[in-house]
């Protein structure tokens, strides 16, 4: 058992199908045994290392037994200092983007106004041939 926490530069080191480490909510285990035993397969797991894995362990929703087994495979704990901290995307402010750049009060315009106009030439025709066959 380590006496000093370990690094993540440390713990990333041990990222192999023979040496597999994974930091899960603070704590280092050694997972290596038990890849092969993995329900979701070793390359899960894999993937998850040189990282902080808690996160992905929580996504899945383990049982209690699963995390029962993660004492046995415990080796130590995690400087949280060297974990990157994560940060939220937020995704920079942009303009309402109008695809046409057609000004809005434009279309609202050409809303009323083209059916207006639509119906005009109707009458229009209307009359125009009611004059006709009288």
């Amino acid at each position: 058992m380590a006496k000093e926490a370990l690094t993540l530069a440390e713990v990333s080191k041990h990222n192999t199908k023979d040496d597999c480490w994974l930091i899960i909510a603070g704590k280092v285990y050694d997972v290596t045994k038990f890849l092969e035993d993995h329900p979701g397969g070793d390359d899960v797991l894999l993937s998850s290392t040189a990282k902080d894995a808690t996160d992905d362990f929580e996504d899945v929703g383990h049982s209690t037994t699963a995390r029962a087994m993660l004492d046995e495979y415990y080796i130590g704990d995690v400087d949280a200092s060297t974990i990157p901290t994560q940060t939220k995307y937020t995704p920079p402010k942009q303009p309402h983007y109008n695809q046409d750049k057609t000004p809005e009060f434009i279309i609202k315009i050409l809303q009323f106004l083209v059916p207006l106009a639509i119906l005009g030439l109707a009458v229009a025709v209307r009359m125009y041939t009611k004059s006709e066959s009288a």
